[in-house]
């Protein structure tokens, strides 16, 4: 039986979650954490063999989770159930110490199939993705460099989606523990790499982008 920690913010995504490893025979769900905080705290109290993250949570960052989990517990797997587009934090998410990205509108088919690719060891991420980076690794891919959001860093896109749910520097930097200061470097840095003029242009720039993915 494989212990399973279900990480994301919102209660009807645990429950389903929940629901599909529940009905498989040789998997149980062993805690639901809504917060980085509540999900390092399970992982050191229940000792799951796989962790289902989300990257957008309450308190925290699913990547900064991935990696203090990885930094912490190095024998547990990790899989990530998200909206954000696949192309953009998927290899974010490997990097990180993660085996797996599943788009949350696949999860109700490919949740349990996934889970059991990554307790194997395995990588799990969707055929086109894969392609996509065989191709770059054998050096016949077709797409462009880099895109600008690809430039940013894992903060600077953490923080860019912050200011796309409307939150002011201030309330930013009480959310990630980071000064003021800080947080105004990582917005001109994002201004910068976006080639965007002003705060105004940086604010609707990222408030559309959390728009089209929510």
């Amino acid at each position: 039986m494989k212990r399973v920690l279900i990480v994301d913010d919102h209660p009807l995504v645990r429950k389903g979650f929940a629901q599909l490893i529940g009905d498989e025979p040789d998997l149980e769900v062993c805690g639901e954490a809504a917060d980085e905080a509540d999900a390092l705290q399970l992982v050191a109290a229940s000792a799951p063999d796989l962790v289902i993250i989300d990257l957008s949570l309450a308190g925290g960052s699913g990547i900064n989770l991935i990696e203090r989990i990885k930094a912490q517990h190095s024998d547990v797997r990790m899989l990530v159930a998200s909206m954000h587009d696949e192309a953009l934090f998927a290899e974010r998410v490997l990097a990180a110490g993660a085996l797996g990205y599943l788009n949350k509108q696949e999860a109700p088919d490919n949740i349990v199939r996934a889970i059991h690719r990554v307790l194997d060891g395995k990588v799990y991420l969707s055929g086109e993705l894969t392609d996509r980076l065989l191709d770059g690794l054998t050096g016949t891919a077709r797409v462009p460099g880099q895109s600008p959001m690809q430039r940013l860093s894992n903060r600077e896109l953490e923080v860019f989606e912050l200011i796309g749910r409307g939150m002011t520097t201030g309330k930013i930097a009480d959310h990630l523990q980071l000064s003021i200061k800080t947080i105004e470097t990582h917005r001109e840095n994002i201004k910068k790499k976006l080639q965007l003029a002003s705060g105004q242009e940086l604010t609707r720039r990222a408030m559309h982008w959390v728009m089209e993915r929510d």
